[in-house]
């Protein structure tokens, strides 16, 4: 067995004969042999993580002996060893809404070095990266045969800046590729076409080797693709970025959670009913951090795409991800999505050979295990504002009437009148129902589903309620295709469902506009209107502005809701509607049998249809092809664009780092509650003409049509600044029964919280912001760090943090701290008028705890104990850097 040796440790390189081909390996069972320890029981997700290990020993990487003996220590320690390691995933994914402000970064990062007297060309992704646009299309028109091309039409209109300038990257910078609009969601792309599951390459010693393949990406479901055993998680783009730069990603060894599926789904469940309650089991265990492995004999009657559906939704139940290992199923998935054959082969014989394969004997330790039969799984949805609120269908109409009472504190039954139609809005009425996202679009089996719902509904003579506002936003083309070959992209047209464009639309808030006249009278009246989408997110805020009230169902159950026209009914036993002749419809009557599913999907979902659809993957539409763009080296800033702006991170930086200050005599910008989102801190959707935003488009000539979204402007740090802490939900607890961006300024006057920021900084004082538990929650947005950081917040005080957010404040040079000794900024009775002082940081050290004291406006003083999370030694230098890119920058221009 070939050993190489490296330094002064042992690591071995085997060969792999597949079809006739050699390629080399790094060989788990050959570095057990050579004594580094025993990995005979790591989860195959732990192995991949150890390969890498292997493959990055020597050469200066960052990687050491001790670091893969800590994996034999991880299984001796049952599933615990939390050491800090260096990991270097294949490559980065990317989606344009979090894509454009990364390219925008690497640009001002070609500018910045030149000042530093470096080469611009230094600035390049050492690894591949793929960026899909898919969350620019807004849902304008609907339900009509126009409606794709009519928004399609639009999303050109509204973005050719920002196109022109990622198409201008494309060109600029190596490795990197740029999938174009109207191609798919990308964590779709990624599962039908760009994921490979095991990788082939030159490594740093120049030999062809196979490896596991993994990514990073800068959109927090970006775990989809552990479906088909490919490790991968969301990071912020500011930590995408450092990885895409030949910059390790600090992690430390995480715990690994088993999650034991056995039984088989009963007739008339589906994937996402599987999911829901999935969520609604971890969340309650606990994961955030974590690795989650899924295994059982359950697994043989899973199909991949109920596999990728729960994969998708691990930032959901807060794992880093949820993993499948390779098996039986994952090469049948392979080989029908059009994967070369001889990748298919080498997939087999890898896993095999490596431990990743999942076979009759596979038993890993885990950290901790849970189990689900699925044979208990019953129909059911998610809301009204977390993924994890999990309702049985049968319990809907109960829970909702609850929430009015207990949650939104409205009575039932208030009706309003809409101008000139012939119905009312009363609170629970549905006014989106969304078939959208990759978390259900990717899925062959709940498609074909809602498809033959609407097949069986229009042949009764159902149709959605008028007050609706139906979509269908497929998550690749090859979903259109097989819709069209089975027929039933007609009988979902029949009930509105037409096709809308291909991209998360609804799930990202790109819902567009409700008609005017329902919106009015919601607002009249302030009714909890509601919505119904196939998504994987329903956070206060993020839908509609109209909508209060978000629920997650599977596509077939959104169907069946816009028939309903109302979430206070009991589909479980009430009728839908009446047929022609004016019998009860129920949901039973138009439910299609699984047989009946998968009988379609066997036939119209085939290897040619995706070999078709990818064939020109990179090439896009002619209106794609005809945008012009600029062939140079560094980006000419256009002065007059309220889309892209040179960001000020790097101006005026010096050649050397500072040193991390205590922080002194602080004000408070806003004190939060618990589970507040990335998508409160920096909203994603569209805001009106009297914010701060707004105003800022208005006095740049910009009418307020024009406005699109905060998601699309994320390359104008101008826009975003203004956007930070914007959600029109977000709840400040300095102020009284106010909802939306507000907080006190300087003077003690309600203000907007830009305006206080901007005060605060003028007068030289330091900034802190208060929250609760799972701070940053929800996607993966870096926006929320960067306009955090911009406001000139320089801590961040929570009971707990989701994980993306809090590597994102660190990479941008914010302080997250966590309360300790049970304290709170309750049990503190923190109003936001006190003055925060906090010391240790100049000799801070990962996780240490520091003295904070609090001064109460009447002198007073406390002082409580903070738990620094800083949680490794790089984030330190992070910090003194003022940020993980100005540490790479400063790294390369010495170079």
């Amino acid at each position: 067995m070939p050993i190489t040796v490296g330094h002064d440790t042992a690591k071995t390189r085997k060969t792999l004969h597949v079809n006739g081909k050699s390629i080399s390996y790094y060989s788990i069972p050959a570095a057990q042999q050579a004594g580094l320890g025993d990995f005979s029981k790591l989860p195959a997700s732990l192995r991949v993580v150890l390969e890498n290990m292997l493959r990055f020993e020597d050469g200066g990487f960052s990687v050491s002996i001790d670091d893969i003996k800590a994996f034999a220590d991880w299984g001796a320690n049952g599933g615990q060893n939390p050491r800090e390691i260096a990991y270097r995933p294949a490559r980065v994914l990317m989606q344009d809404f979090t894509g454009v402000p990364a390219v925008v970064d690497l640009a001002a990062m070609r500018d910045g070095i030149k000042t530093l007297g470096g080469d611009a060309r230094k600035i390049n992704p050492q690894v591949p990266v793929d960026l899909v646009i898919d969350h620019s299309v807004m849902i304008d028109e609907f339900g009509n045969p126009r409606a794709f091309q009519m928004n399609v039409d639009r999303e050109y209109e509204r973005n050719l800046e920002r196109y022109t300038f990622l198409k201008w990257g494309q060109t600029a910078f190596n490795n990197f590729r740029v999938v174009p609009p109207g191609t798919g969601i990308c964590h779709q792309v990624n599962l039908e076409y760009l994921a490979q599951t095991v990788w082939t390459d030159t490594d740093q010693h120049g030999n062809d080797v196979a490896y596991p393949d993994t990514l990073v990406g800068t959109d927090s479901h970006t775990t989809m693709v552990n479906g088909v055993a490919v490790l991968g998680w969301g990071v912020g783009g500011i930590e995408a970025e450092a990885a895409m730069l030949g910059q390790p990603i600090s992690m430390l060894i995480p715990e690994v959670i088993g999650f034991e599926l056995t039984g088989a789904m009963v007739e008339g469940t589906t994937g996402t009913d599987l999911v829901l309650k999935v969520v609604e089991m971890l969340r309650a265990k606990g994961v955030v951090g974590k690795f989650v492995e899924f295994y059982g004999e359950g697994l043989d009657r899973l199909p991949l795409a109920d596999r990728a559906t729960i994969a998708n939704m691990a930032p959901e139940y807060g794992a880093t991800c949820g993993f499948f290992p390779i098996d039986g199923e994952t090469l049948r998935y392979l080989e029908n999505t059009g994967r070369d054959k001889n990748r298919i082969a080498l997939i087999e014989a890898y896993a095999k050979e490596n431990g990743l394969w999942r076979g009759a004997d596979y038993a890993p330790i885990y950290t901790d295990t849970l189990t689900l039969d699925m044979g208990t799984i019953v129909p059911a949805i998610s809301g009204p504002k977390r993924p994890q609120d999990y309702v049985p269908l049968s319990q809907g109409q109960t829970e909702f009437r609850r929430e009015m009472e207990e949650t939104f504190k409205r009575p039932m039954g208030k009706e309003v009148a809409v101008a000139g139609e012939e119905y009312t809005m009363e609170s629970g009425k549905v006014v989106i129902a969304s078939i959208t996202s990759c978390t259900n679009t990717s899925n062959p089996y709940v498609m074909i589903g809602a498809g033959l719902v609407a097949r069986k509904a229009a042949a009764l003579g159902l149709n959605r309620k008028p007050w609706v506002k139906t979509s269908l936003a497929p998550g690749s083309q090859v979903v259109s295709a097989y819709l069209e070959a089975a027929d039933l992209q007609k009988d979902l047209d029949s009930l509105g469902f037409n096709l809308v464009g291909y991209g998360c639309t609804t799930c990202i808030g790109n819902s567009g506009p409700i008609q005017k006249e329902i919106s009015e009278a919601i607002a009249e009246g302030d009714l909890v209107a509601t919505s119904v989408l196939s998504g994987n997110r329903n956070f206060e805020g993020r839908i509609s502005p109209d909508v209060r009230a978000n629920y997650l169902a599977s596509p077939p159950l959104v169907v069946a809701y816009a028939l309903a026209g109302t979430l206070d009914i009991n589909l479980a036993s009430d009728a839908l509607g009446q047929d022609k002749n004016g019998n009860d419809v129920y949901l039973k009557d138009i439910w299609p049998s699984t047989q009946e599913i998968a009988d379609l999907v066997q036939a119209t979902v085939t290897r040619e249809a995706f070999l078709s659809k990818y064939a020109d993957v990179f090439k896009g539409d002619d209106k794609w092809q005809a945008v012009d763009v600029p062939q140079q080296e560094t980006y000419d800033w256009p002065s007059e664009s309220t889309y892209i702006q040179n960001p000020p991170y790097f101006q005026n930086m010096g050649a050397e780092p500072g040193t991390i200050s205590n922080i002194s005599n602080a004000k408070v910008l806003l004190v939060l509650g618990d589970m507040v989102t990335t998508d409160h801190i920096s909203p994603a959707g569209s805001f009106a003409q009297s914010t701060p935003a707004g105003q800022y488009l208005i006095d740049h000539g910009v009418p307020v049509r024009e406005f699109n979204s905060y998601g699309s402007r994320r390359g104008n740090h101008q826009i975003m600044m203004r956007g930070t802490f914007a959600n029109i939900r977000i709840k400040n607890e300095m102020l009284d029964g106010v909802e939306g961006g507000y907080t006190k300024g300087p003077d003690g006057v309600q203000t907007s919280v830009y305006e206080a920021s901007m005060a605060y900084q003028q007068a030289g004082t330091p900034l802190v912001v208060f929250g609760g538990a799972q701070y940053g929650a929800g996607s993966s947005r870096d926006w929320a760090a960067k306009g955090t950081a911009l406001l000139g917040v320089k801590a961040v005080i929570a009971e707990s943090f989701e994980r993306i957010h809090r590597s994102n404040l660190v990479g941008m040079g914010v302080v997250p701290f966590e309360f300790t000794n049970g304290d709170t900024r309750k049990t503190l009775g923190l109003t936001g008028d006190e003055t925060v002082s906090i010391s240790g940081l100049d000799t801070i050290e990962p996780l240490q705890e520091v003295p904070c004291t609090i001064t109460s406006p009447d002198g007073t003083t406390r002082v409580i104990t903070l738990k620094c999370r800083i949680d490794t030694a790089p984030e330190i230098e992070y910090i003194e850097h003022g940020g993980v890119l100005h540490y790479v920058l400063r790294d390369l221009a010495k170079t």
